[in-house]
């Protein structure tokens, strides 16, 4: 997201092929996880050990692009930039900072019915307050939804980062101008100016906790 638990390392392996889809039982009444919608923006209350950071994440499925805008407590270069594409091109940029890295993932965003297939039922549970149902899928995360609403309530990553969901607006969509990697991502002749195989989890955390 590492401030987003990497989220290129859990993008793929989430996108990964699982073993059976965590299917129920003829006549059982387990339930089975909301698939996300085409489009929607959500904020989130990142908690990693006591590191705060506030993030929205943009979800666009039509358009194959997943945006993450990070802002660490009183960092004084926020905002950090975790923009991936369905051809598996991330950008993870700085703007106070004019700084750019890339990193070619090798897979997607995450499909609107990622949880469906792989994930294990663990019940229901408390979750501040909200009734939730709780899956665990690939041991690298635990998705709480609510029972009444079927929105997302609560993501724990394997690190123990913890994304609390303050808001969920479905539909919502960004403007294709802010989708736009800055021009110190690229070079003169408009290619990537700098590639990394894989994500460089220093490089989201601000200087203040390295």
């Amino acid at each position: 997201m590492t401030p987003l638990a990497p989220v290129a390392f859990l993008l793929l392996l989430l996108c990964l092929p699982e073993a059976a889809p965590a299917a129920a039982a003829s006549g059982d009444s387990t339930p089975t996880p909301t698939p996300w919608p085409p489009q929607f923006h959500a904020t989130l209350v990142m908690d990693y050990h006591g590191n705060m950071s506030l993030a929205d994440l943009w979800y666009d499925w039509p358009g194959g692009r997943n945006l993450h805008v990070i802002r660490y407590q009183i960092a004084d270069d926020a905002p950090y930039y975790d923009n991936e594409w369905n051809n598996g091109t991330s950008f993870f940029y700085t703007p106070a900072r004019r700084a750019c890295r890339s990193a070619a993932v090798g897979v997607g965003i995450l499909r609107p019915d990622w949880l469906l297939e792989g994930s294990e039922y663990l019940g229901r549970r408390d979750a501040g307050g909200f009734d939730c149902h709780v899956w665990a899928k690939a041991d690298f995360i635990t998705y709480y939804e609510d029972v009444k609403t079927k929105r997302p309530v609560k993501w724990v990553f394997y690190t123990g980062r913890i994304a609390y969901v303050m808001s969920f607006e479905v539909g919502a969509v960004l403007e294709d101008a802010a989708w736009q990697a800055p021009e110190y991502c690229f070079n003169k002749d408009g290619e990537i100016a700098e590639t990394a195989n894989g994500h460089d989890d220093s490089f989201l955390t601000p200087r203040s906790v390295l």
